[in-house]
């Protein structure tokens, strides 16, 4: 999907689909990128600030593109169970409803999802369905959080 160009990396850990309505839907690294990007040697620990950097990064390349193109009213959404309310919160993000399709595709992953929480935390990991979040913000309240969202992606680089 790709190389089609209906998904981007925006770092190792973070993709983006293609904006549809004004809505642009992000998605952690997959099982593939959790297994080849992610340092072996690590602890469970930095593996896991590794992803959330990851995240961060993604995201502010993801900002800084739209903000250049000045399209600041396009909508971000992702729906996570490893992100909570108040972090998303800090960051500019606001709780959204989650659509049961979301729900759906997360359950029917579910064996890749333990996967690869598993080897982010070094140990044997099951995701907690009932922790299903989706967060959404147009991209002029992340640019708001600009510094914010920088200061977080400093303090989690390895």
């Amino acid at each position: 999907m790709v190389k089609k160009g209906k998904l981007t990396y925006y770092s190792t850990m973070l993709l983006a689909e293609k904006e549809k309505d004004g809505i642009i839907t992000i998605h952690g690294g997959t099982l593939f990128d959790y297994v080849f990007t992610i340092k072996w040697e690590s602890s469970g620990r930095e593996r896991q600030a590794y992803i959330i950097h990851q995240y961060l990064k993604g995201l502010l390349k993801l900002v800084q593109e739209y903000e250049q193109k000045a399209q600041t009213d396009v909508k971000i959404r992702g729906t996570s169970y490893i992100i909570n309310e108040r972090t998303a919160e800090k960051i500019g993000l606001r709780t959204a409803k989650t659509d049961i399709i979301q729900y759906i595709i997360l359950i029917y992953n579910y064996p890749s999802l333990a996967i690869a929480q598993s080897i982010a935390k070094k140990k044997p990991a099951f995701p907690k369905m009932t922790q299903i979040k989706t967060f959404e913000a147009p991209i002029s309240a992340l640019l708001k959080r600009k510094a914010i969202i920088e200061q977080l992606c400093d303090k989690t680089e390895g």
